[in-house]
């Protein structure tokens, strides 16, 4: 499993870190292939994000959970219970995507090692 939340963590930390990447990269447009192929698979990463963070709770773990959020604010509507929280805190989140995308990056990283 710490694989898995390993790759999840990468995987939501290029999607989230994609603007401040791309600024990293210059012309090659790495971080932005890599996103495109990612992409089609937000909802999952962000599924696995929340569940393997709330799993493996630590306090590295809220990160995971904090990028899973960001990863599944397009789904919220389809939950009309608790739409409105998760939009609300979706929203208070938006602000520091890039920097939970970097560190959800830099520690799905660390854990491979």
């Amino acid at each position: 499993m710490g694989l898995l939340f390993a790759i999840a963590n990468i995987s939501g930390g290029i999607l989230l870190g994609l603007a401040t990447l791309d600024k990293w990269d210059g012309d090659s447009n790495f971080f932005n292939k890599i996103a495109g192929l990612l992409a089609p698979f937000q909802t999952a990463i962000g599924l696995a994000l929340v569940i393997l963070g709330i799993l493996n709770f630590k306090l590295i773990a809220i990160v995971s959970i904090l990028g899973g959020i960001l990863l599944l604010t397009h789904v919220f509507g389809k939950v009309p219970a608790l739409e409105t929280s998760l939009r609300k805190l979706s929203a208070a989140l938006m602000p520091f995507k890039a920097i939970i995308g970097i560190a959800l990056l830099v520690l799905g990283v660390l854990a491979l090692f």
